[in-house]
């Protein structure tokens, strides 16, 4: 019946053409890349490579691989991420839950929420914040970039008003069969809470995947950077020292080959993580979006 209509028919090719557009914006440059870092050295110095490579060459990954500081970096990075989603989103999960509960099934929940709430709005700062984690002697540890962001207030703030609009039947149901509130949460609102959660864990990677502030600062080895710190002296700080390369490197490979490698490799793990959670996306988009 709409797609009969001319005005809706008119809108629905407005909108596929504008979000083809924009799609062709956020995919080229990343084509773009990929195209420089299988490209000759002569080709990417003479800015002449496109789309597609020039003088294919597989020359700049062996060399970046071969890296031991992004080799490092990459397991950081790894290790940062597998840890700060798991354990932050069940910090956020079990606190969305409990939070979401009425004021009289939860004394003193309404202060909790906004105690959360100034956080967001308030925070110890900078300076505050690198004193906190010298004093407690975490510099230069994994957990100097993990404890400062375990737990995202958003995040949570998310999950709590998803939980608040389920249908309150479904948690009574489970008290009549002789359920308690963790085996609630674990039978019941973790199985149907699946796109949210699959949803903001996947932001939570991308946040922890490409955090580089912080290692920055906690980390005076660089050694222990994660690899967007390392990219950020390298691509931004133009540190070139980090590529390692040659004078006989110089030939087939060149610092931008080398660098494109690295931002191209980067990417890679949180592409393929997308395709396995996709299915949950488009239901986890909305989280939050109805209240009670």
């Amino acid at each position: 019946m709409f797609y009969k209509n001319k005005s809706y028919r008119t809108f629905y090719w407005f909108n596929a053409v504008l979000l083809a557009l924009i799609a062709l914006v956020c995919v080229l440059p990343l084509v773009h890349v990929w195209a420089v870092s299988f490209s000759s050295s002569a080709a990417a110095n003479a800015n002449i490579v496109t789309l597609w490579p020039i003088d294919f060459t597989t020359d700049a990954y062996l060399k970046t691989l071969a890296n031991s500081n992004f080799g490092k970096s990459i397991i950081v990075t790894v290790q940062r991420t597998l840890l700060g989603t798991a354990i932050g989103m069940a910090i956020t999960v079990a606190s969305a839950y409990s939070l979401s509960k009425p004021a009289n099934e939860f004394k003193g929940r309404t202060l909790y929420v906004w105690l959360f709430v100034f956080t967001m709005l308030f925070s110890g700062g900078l300076i505050p914040g690198y004193i906190l984690i010298q004093k407690l002697h975490l510099m230069n540890t994994l957990w100097a970039l993990l404890l400062p962001g375990f737990v995202s207030v958003w995040n949570m703030i998310l999950m709590l008003n998803f939980y608040r609009a389920l249908p309150k039947e479904l948690e009574e149901a489970a008290f009549m069969d002789g359920a308690g509130y963790m085996r609630v949460l674990w039978s019941v609102y973790l199985p149907i809470s699946l796109p949210a959660i699959a949803t903001l864990s996947l932001f939570t990677m991308v946040g922890h995947w490409n955090a580089w502030f912080d290692g920055l600062i906690y980390m005076t080895q660089s050694e222990r950077w994660p690899l967007a710190t390392l990219l950020q002296s390298i691509i931004v700080g133009a540190d070139f020292t980090r590529i390692s390369l040659n004078p006989s490197d110089l030939v087939n490979i060149s610092e931008r080959t080398v660098k494109a490698a690295q931002i191209f490799i980067s990417l890679l793990p949180i592409v393929a993580v997308y395709p396995f959670i996709q299915r949950y996306f488009v239901n986890g988009i909305v989280i939050g979006a109805i209240k009670e």
